[in-house]
């Protein structure tokens, strides 16, 4: 079971235990290790020490992926927060602007109304105003037609011969 160098011989966990074994740059793991050189008491007692020796390795590649995997989470979520923080700090923004964009259409408005209230006053003191005019407008007539009576007996005061 210990050879390396040979074809696969059907055993998929041979080869995975090859390829555990064969790896070059496992971190050192927090789980004790266990000595690599079992006594050369028994053929089976050696093959449960290799196995065991392989479980160790294999528990140190999860290890080393499980700190992999968080060290990507913990970027992930960092890219995350940092993301979030530029869309609230644009959101607030967009906010502020709405509001001051808000206040000075209310100031607009407000003014433009003030405007219009003055118009509709003035137009009403104007119709008032207006009102009595009919009573002038009668007086004025009764007075141009005095005036051309008078006019027209002047004239012919002057061109009588």
């Amino acid at each position: 079971m210990e050879d390396r160098g040979g074809p696969d011989h059907g055993g998929s966990s041979n080869n995975f235990e090859n390829r555990i074994l064969e790896s070059p740059d496992d971190p050192p793991s927090t789980c004790p290790e266990f000595s690599s050189n079992p006594p050369a008491e028994d053929h089976a007692e050696s093959e449960v020490s290799f196995n065991q020796n392989g479980i160790f390795r294999a528990v140190q590649v999860v290890e080393r992926d499980s700190l992999a995997i968080a060290e990507s989470f913990v970027s992930l979520f960092a890219s995350l927060r940092l993301a979030l923080s530029e869309v609230t700090g644009s959101s607030v923004d967009h906010m502020q602007c709405f509001c001051d964009a808000t206040g000075r259409l209310q100031e607009s408005v407000l003014e433009a109304t003030t405007k219009g209230n003055r118009y509709i006053n003035s137009c009403l003191r104007l119709n008032e105003e207006m009102k009595g005019i009919d009573g002038l407008a009668s007086q004025l007539k009764i007075l141009r037609r005095n005036v051309d009576v008078l006019d027209s007996a002047v004239n012919k005061l002057l061109h009588s011969p």
